[in-house]
């Protein structure tokens, strides 16, 4: 390791905190109520509950969600037996791991203790505590015996990620593998190097999805396992081959698939060469894998390489793997790991490869080929939808194994349900995206060739949120589709109308008569034009609702404190009172959509005349018309914004008809309301939904230059959502 990356790892780890991982509150405690619950007396109930009845622990504490990763030190890494303590960092990153991609809280435990009954004995009197065991860095022979035991003692899913991990990653490197080279997995010659706790748990697993035993070639420090071969140990011998080969180059005559868990450099050129035609390479050695991607580029063009390094296509990364296994097991309250789950993650993984890559995906990978084939078998680890393929498929095969507590009733919801996991918005949105599946809405997409439009209208029509219409050159549209891997198909899945001019006012034109010919419901343009130049053509061509007589814009933020719709954020510079007062009906009714109450605070430096100034008197005749106006919307003002957000102190000031904390937030300018708006994002790690575009006479939104594919998506949906439905 150079020195550089010595330094910057170690100040990583001390910096500003030491540690990766603290603990967090899931509830408040701020007054003498909260401790009451939280404490003594209101926590005498939950226990009584849990002890008529244990599994309701998985509704009272967070056992469900909990995994401990256990270890003695004993093989850290690359870096041998240097002991429980040393191995902490190590522990402390797989609960990142944990947490991060799967949002499993995981909480590390070095045991330091080497005897195999001992530790047992400590890990096993855990069980109260987690969900789940994921047990780490264990030396072999000791860690076979270890998990035999506890998976015999616990009635919790007990998984040790150096057997099984790898050998889930590595079977689907291999499944998809045979997919390109067009081989039956049934008729491959293996040959495995290393004969330790990985190497083993692969082979067993290849073997159960269809590898021939007969065709399996192991090989230890002394060679070839085979049957004449005399001190062979009992875990070895199950792989002992009645063959003649007795060295790793007398093996690989033949070989079709080479899997390597063992020392660097292992495999030469006449080695390579003497391979079946078209093999599979998986060299997982680290951080130098048994031979090197470039020899086998050279010397083996037709070959397929995986490894277990990152700077190389096709990693084989336990990350794939692990944390989502744990979640669709902790989600069904699984009492153990069968040999099904760990099938179901195989497949799950597999085919995700085969999925046409998401913009966060292609965003991190931007110089990697993201297509299915030979560089590409394997999913990235920075895919959002490993959840909710692989949690859903595990889960399931846990309930048709009969393991499962808690077994969900629909996989459907059940898949759904982890979806705010992959996208923030998932959950606001739920009811915006059930109204658009119910309503067969059109909507023509005025920048047809954009990448990121064409990234969301897959998944718009995968989900059924609305019928595409481009507008653009079909001969680019295709390319673009093609170049992204995309499976949309031109005139089944979507339309194209040809349309060779750049100009959004030409194109807005487009999609304005389509709409008047019945032959569109609803518009999204960009993201080719400035914001404040689409509102402005959205107003000269479209126009405004009946009895509406200006536009504004709307961002909903939703940060880990909840959600929250800031108004105007772009159109109004310094709007009066009788624009904001409209502003704040046209936003509430949006808001409504969203299955949301709209509480609506009229923000300024002041709070109820305090300090009377224009602008604060400005925000408190809005409250006066609004009173007019709209008589049932709860609204109040003007308030400052801690005061907006704290029901508490608002409360306390006897002043304020506004009930619970607001979540439309109206602004006194554009220039409050965006500030605001951006640096809550920045700071608070918000993730926003639009611009939606209020006042418009049909459904219609913006796309600017930042939106996401998965912001695309969430406007179509707003759109579709906003379309009356025909009698």
């Amino acid at each position: 390791m150079s020195n550089d990356l010595r330094d910057a790892a170690l100040h990583y780890h001390r910096s500003p905190q030491a540690g990766k991982i603290r603990i967090q509150a899931t509830k408040p405690l701020s007054n003498q109520r909260d401790l009451a619950l939280a404490y003594s007396p209101g926590v005498a109930e939950p226990c009584l509950e849990i002890e008529k009845d244990p599994l309701t622990a998985a509704i009272y504490t967070s056992k469900s969600n909990l995994v401990g990763v256990v270890t003695n030190g004993t093989a850290v890494l690359g870096l041998g037996n240097i002991g429980a303590l040393a191995s902490k960092p190590v522990m402390e990153g797989k609960a990142i791991l944990f947490k991060n991609f799967a949002d499993v809280d995981a909480y590390d435990i070095e045991v330091d203790e080497t005897d195999v009954d001992a530790f047992c004995d400590v890990v096993a009197k855990l069980e109260p505590t987690f969900g789940g065991i994921n047990l780490e860095d264990i030396k072999a022979p000791e860690c076979f015996e270890i998990e035999a035991k506890l998976r015999k003692r616990m009635n919790i899913p007990v998984f040790h990620d150096d057997q099984h991990g790898t050998a889930i990653v590595s079977a689907a490197a291999v499944i998809n593998g045979l997919r390109v080279v067009e081989k039956n997995i049934g008729d491959i010659n293996l040959v495995v190097s290393g004969a330790g706790a990985a190497a083993m748990a692969c082979t067993d697993l290849l073997i159960e999805l269809g590898v021939d035993p007969k065709r399996v070639l192991m090989l230890d420090s002394r060679g070839v396992i085979h049957s004449e071969r005399d001190g062979v140990s009992p875990v070895k011998r199950k792989f002992a081959a009645v063959t003649d080969a007795r060295t790793l180059e007398d093996a690989m005559h033949g070989c079709d698939i080479f899997l390597g868990v063992s020392q660097p450099n292992l495999v030469s050129v006449p080695m390579l060469m003497n391979m079946a035609e078209k093999p599979l390479i998986l060299a997982m050695a680290n951080p130098t894998p048994e031979v090197k991607p470039e020899l086998v580029q050279e010397h083996r063009p037709d070959a397929i390489m995986a490894t277990g390094r990152s700077d190389y296509p096709n990693q084989v990364n336990n990350v794939l793997c692990f944390p989502f296994l744990f979640r669709g097991a902790l989600d069904v309250g699984a009492t153990t790991i069968t040999p099904e789950m760990k099938a179901a993650c195989v497949y799950a993984l597999a085919d995700l490869a085969h999925s046409e890559s998401s913009e966060v995906v292609a965003n991190y990978y931007q110089n990697e080929s993201l297509r299915f084939g030979a560089d590409y078998i394997l999913p990235k680890p920075f895919d959002p939808r490993l959840i909710t393929s692989i949690a859903p498929a595990v889960a399931q095969a846990a309930i048709d194994s009969g393991v499962a507590t808690r077994p969900f009733k629909s996989l459907k919801e059940y898949t759904k349900s982890l979806e705010p996991l992959v996208y923030r918005t998932g959950n606001v949105m739920r009811p915006i995206f059930e109204m658009a599946q119910l309503r067969e809405t059109r909507v023509v997409y005025t920048d047809g060739e954009n990448d990121r439009v064409l990234r969301a209208i897959q998944d718009v029509v995968d989900q059924g949120y609305a019928r595409p219409i481009l507008l653009g050159q079909r001969k680019v549209i295709l390319e673009q589709s093609k170049q992204l891997s995309l499976r949309l198909k031109i005139d089944q899945d979507f339309d194209v109308i040809e349309c060779e001019s750049k100009d959004l006012d030409v194109r807005l034109k487009i999609a304005k008569s389509l709409l008047d010919d019945k032959k569109a419901d609803g518009i999204l343009t960009g993201p080719n034009a400035k914001l404040h130049e689409q509102i402005s053509l959205i107003e000269e061509q479209i126009g405004l609702k009946p009895n509406c007589n200006q536009m504004a814009v709307m961002h909903l933020l939703l940060l880990d404190k909840g959600s929250y719709f800031i108004a105007d954020t772009s159109v109004h510079e310094v709007p009066t009172a009788e624009e904001l007062a409209n502003i704040t009906i046209m936003a509430a009714n949006e808001i409504l959509r969203f299955g949301m109450e709209p509480r609506a605070a009229l923000l300024s430096h002041s709070s109820f005349g305090s300090h009377p100034t224009e602008s604060s008197l400005k925000m408190a005749k809005t409250k006066k018309l609004l009173t007019e106006l709209s008589p049932t919307l709860e609204v109040d003002g003007e308030m400052k914004g801690g005061t907006a957000l704290n029901a508490i102190t608002r409360d306390k000031s006897g002043k304020s008809t506004l009930t619970g904390n607001a979540n439309l937030l109206i602004m006194p300018n554009l220039d409050a309301a965006n500030i605001t708006y951006t640096v809550l994002k920045a700071l608070a790690n918000g993730i926003s939904v639009g611009p939606i575009v209020l006042g418009a006479r049909a459904p219609i939104h913006a796309i600017t230059k930042t939106t996401s594919p998965r912001g695309i998506v969430n406007l179509t949906s707003l759109v579709a959502a906003s379309v009356e439905k025909s009698s």
